[in-house]
Formats: C-alpha cells, sequence, structure tokens
C-alpha cells in the first residue's frame, strides 16, 4: 500500500489552514454580529439558517456520488462514464434548485406563523429566508465542481478558493456593520459569497477533465447508478439534520429566538471541532474509493486505523481545553453573562461530538466503499430519537433538555453501534480498533490535562490575554509530546493488523 504522501499533505495542510481561516473569522464574527445586531437579530439569523439547513436534504446524496463515482473512474481511466455521471448530475441538480426555489416562496409567507418572531422582525424573517433560499437553491448545480474537486484529491484547490471567499465575506460584513448595516446586509453579503465561490471551483475544475457539457450525456442508467448510491447517503443527510439542524428550530417553536442564541454560543464551539477534524476526514472519501476500486483491502483497514487516530490527535485536546477553559472560552469570546446558560450546554455536547469526530474515518470509508446503506438506517435511527428527546426535555429544562436529547442518542450510537459495524465490514478486531486508533492520542493528552489544570489552580482567564497564556503553554506542551511520539515512530505505526476472515475479506471488497 503507498499513498502519494506529498498530495496528502497537500490537502490536509490546505484543509487545516482553510480551517483555521473559517475558525478565527467566526470566533471574531460571531461576537461582533451579536453584540452589532442583538440578541432578538442574531437568534432570528441563526433560526433561519437553521430552516434553509434543511434544504441540504434536496441534496439527495448525489454530491457523495460524484465524489465516489469521480474518484472510481479517475483510478480506472472510464472517461466516457465520467461525462455521464457528471452530466447527469448537473441536470439532476437544476431540477432540485428549481423544486428548492418554490418550497423557499411558499415557506417564506409562513415563517412567522411557524416560529416565535417579534413583530418587528416579521418583515425581515420574510426576506431573509427568501435571501437565503434563493441562494441555497442556486448553489444546487454549482455544487457540482466541488464534488469533482473533491473526487480528484484536489482539496488545496477548493480550499484556496474557500479561503479568499471567507476572509472577502469576512471584511465586507465588518464595513457594512461598522457603517450601520443591518442584518439583511449581512445576509446578502452572505448569501452572495457562496455563489461566487461555486463558479470559482467550476473555473478550476473543467481544466482538470476532459468534461463535455451535453444533454445527450444524460443518462437514465447512470442516474438510476446515481440513485442507487445516494438513497444511503440521503438518509444519512436527513440523519445528520435531525442531529445538528433541529435544536435551533425546536428552542425558537417552543422557548423563544433569543433562547436559540444561548444554545447556540455552547453548540458553536463543537461546529468548529467538528469542522476541523472534517478538514482531515473528508480526505478519506476518496483515498477510501481508489482503494476498494484496486481491491486493497489492507489500504482500506489503515485509513481506518490511522484515520481515526489523526482523527483523535485532534478531537481529544480541544476536548481537554473546552472541560477545563470552557467557562474562559465563552466569557472571553461573547461575555460573561453568556456563560452561566452556555457553558452547560458546551458541556453535555462535548464529550458525544468527541465520539463522533474520532472516528470520523469510519463513516468516510463506508461512503467511500459504497458499504454505507446498512450504517444509513441506523444513523436515521438516532436522528429521529434526537428529535423526539429534545422535544420532550426542552419543555421542562428548556436548552439544556434539547442539548441532552442530542447527546444521549448520539452517545449510544458511537460508542456501542459504529465501532462494531465497521469492524465486522473490514474484518478488524474491535479491541484492536479501539486501542490501535484512541490509546496514543489519549495517552498523549495526559500532560495537557495535567498542565492546564495545575495553571487553573495558579489563575483563572477572564481576559484574552490570560487565556492566550494559558492556551499556549497547553498547546507547547501537547505540541512537544505529539512531536516526540512521531520521531519516536509511534504515530504511523500501526503493528500487524488482522486480514480478517475470508468471508469478511470478500464482503468489503464486493461491489454494490
Amino acid at each position: 500500500m503507498k499513498f502519494d504522501k506529498r498530495q496528502i499533505l497537500k490537502n490536509v495542510g490546505s484543509s487545516w489552514f482553510s480551517l483555521g481561516v473559517n475558525v478565527v473569522t467566526g470566533i471574531f464574527l460571531s461576537p461582533f454580529i451579536l453584540h452589532h445586531l442583538g440578541d432578538e437579530a442574531f437568534g432570528l439569523w441563526i433560526l433561519i439558517y437553521s430552516v434553509t439547513g434543511y434544504y441540504g436534504l434536496f441534496d439527495l446524496g448525489i454530491r457523495s456520488s460524484i465524489i465516489r463515482y469521480v474518484a472510481k473512474y479517475s483510478a480506472t481511466g472510464q472517461q466516457e462514464e465520467m461525462n455521464l455521471l457528471l452530466n447527469t448530475a448537473l441536470f439532476s441538480y437544476a431540477g432540485i434548485g428549481t423544486v428548492a426555489m418554490l418550497v423557499t416562496a411558499i415557506a417564506t409567507y409562513y415563517v412567522n406563523s411557524i416560529f416565535r418572531i417579534p413583530a418587528e422582525f416579521a418583515g425581515t424573517a420574510r426576506l431573509l429566508l427568501l435571501m437565503v433560499g434563493g441562494s441555497v437553491s442556486l448553489g444546487f448545480p454549482l455544487g457540482v465542481f466541488g464534488g469533482i474537486l473533491a473526487g480528484l484529491q484536489r482539496f488545496y484547490l477548493l480550499n484556496s478558493i474557500n479561503i479568499v471567499s471567507t476572509l472577502l465575506r469576512t471584511l465586507l460584513i465588518i464595513v457594512a456593520l461598522q457603517r450601520g448595516g443591518g442584518l439583511l446586509t449581512v445576509a446578502l453579503i452572505t448569501v452572495t459569497l457562496p455563489l461566487l465561490n461555486g463558479m470559482a471551483n467550476a473555473w478550476a475544475a473543467f481544466p482538470l477533465l476532459q468534461l463535455r457539457i451535453s444533454s445527450r450525456y444524460v443518462n437514465r442508467s447512470t442516474l438510476r447508478m446515481i440513485a442507487g448510491y445516494s438513497s444511503a447517503t440521503l438518509l444519512i443527510i436527513v440523519a445528520s439534520r435531525l442531529r445538528f439542524k433541529t435544536d435551533a428550530m425546536v428552542i425558537g417553536t417552543f422557548v423563544s429566538a433569543a433562547a436559540v442564541t444561548y444554545f447556540t454560543i455552547g453548540s458553536r464551539l463543537m461546529d468548529y471541532s467538528q469542522d476541523l477534524v472534517s478538514g482531515l476526514a473528508q480526505l478519506f472519501i476518496p483515498m477510501s474509493s481508489e482503494s476498494h476500486a484496486k481491491g486493497d483491502l489492507e489500504a482500506l483497514q489503515k485509513i481506518l486505523l490511522l484515520g481515526n487516530r489523526a482523527c483523535a490527535f485532534i478531537i481529544f485536546p480541544i476536548a481537554a481545553v473546552f472541560t477545563i477553559l470552557g467557562k474562559s472560552v465563552i466569557e472571553v469570546w461573547v461575555g460573561a453573562k453568556y456563560v452561566a446558560p452556555s457553558f452547560p450546554v458546551l458541556l453535555i455536547l462535548l464529550y458525544p461530538t468527541t465520539l463522533l469526530c474520532a472516528q470520523s474515518s469510519s463513516g468516510r470509508i463506508l461512503w467511500g466503499m459504497a458499504k454505507h446503506k446498512g450504517w444509513a438506517w441506523i444513523v436515521l435511527a438516532e436522528g429521529i430519537c434526537n428529535l423526539i428527546l429534545s422535544i420532550i426535555l426542552v419543555r421542562p429544562y428548556g436548552i439544556i433538555g434539547d442539548a441532552i436529547g442530542t447527546a444521549i442518542p448520539m452517545s449510544i450510537t458511537m460508542i456501542f453501534l459504529l465501532p462494531r459495524y465497521v469492524c465486522r465490514l473490514l474484518g478488524i478486531n474491535l479491541r484492536t480498533y479501539v486501542y490501535r486508533s484512541f490509546a496514543l492520542p489519549l495517552a498523549l493528552c495526559i500532560p495537557l490535562i495535567v498542565t492546564l489544570m495545575m495553571m487553573q489552580r495558579w489563575f483563572v482567564p477572564h481576559r484574552m490575554g490570560q487565556l492566550l497564556i494559558q492556551g499556549s503553554i497547553g498547546a507547547l506542551v501537547y505540541g512537544l509530546v505529539l512531536a516526540w511520539a512521531y520521531s519516536s515512530g509511534r504515530v504511523l505505526h500501526l503493528g500487524k493488523v488482522e486480514a480478517g476472515t475470508k468471508e469478511l475479506t470478500a464482503m468489503a471488497l464486493e461491489e454494490q
């Protein structure tokens, strides 16, 4: 098994740099927008984006099939099939965008009767939903080109375009708010930049393929192939929306728009953490698709174990920092008044999300191998339980109840179901999976935890400078320990990985 290490480093480095830009600008922009717009307007902003987040269901899993089959056809040199795939996907997305625009028009009329929106924001809510929904609808066809770049493992191109778009969006929002702009101005800037981003992806993708755009390449058999793969992905997308996008809607329906703000502050920190891990994990879909197309089970096993280990190296120290310094982070970020309502939300979501992020490689490999159908039903069941529990618990316990409703089913899925499912598929012993993936990252976090706890006895940070001192010392300690582990060969060392039984090997490598 050989991987192009230079390509991997380029993709990982650019992904992390892009995500670093996203996180830094997000950390800066969120309180900036919050304090300029106020709790009600900011909560409305989050609520509308949560509603339009469900437009991702219209994707129907098509983008994941683009990544999967572009990677496969690129590895096997099937250019004709590539043109059939991309033209059929483009035609499908054009129809989906049209339907999404019609749904937006209908939802705009009823938005104020569904959610508890203050009377002074009634007109703003309609315009905001129309703008955001229209942008998402137009973005569907443009999403094909981002899928092409991802399938070809040209993540560095995607990330470079995203960095420019993010910095430009940040600059325009700052200038607009400083000059007296309001929520709709911020929304206009926010919805325009992704469309420009998609156009830039198209400009970058065309030279990489002998791509021909023509209606004669729209093919029914190709559409059936896409639908066969995408149906399972759609279930996972639905589950993901139920898991992460229902909270604001439940709180907005049963509590208030302002309460959405308090919940979002705690959950947004976990969103940033997930984004950081996803920047690495997204590489595993085309890598595993390529290995699966070549029938290389050993490569798939190593992608799984080393991929999860790499994700754990990222998320475990983040979990340690938020556990010990979470109150200080919220206070410095948005202000002391948000600590009491938001920190419990952060703490409740932290550990199940850590389990999810640490196993990011597992889910991506299932997608890359097109073996995600059975898993999709499990995740969908989790999402439904999430929604039901959140609705039940939000009434007596408010935003804390909503967070608990999210945490319980996610923890069960990540502890008991996902490890067994992926281990059975790839013929890896469960104990080997847990030990090889997570033992080293967990051990390397111990010096960091001890350091942070000792510094807490010295002083508790209340200002940015104080937080930076403790954070920098903690990062230095973790960096030194990680560097020692890498130089000693422990980071990339797996030892002997069981190849599994012949039956499991055949099951893992057979095509759907």
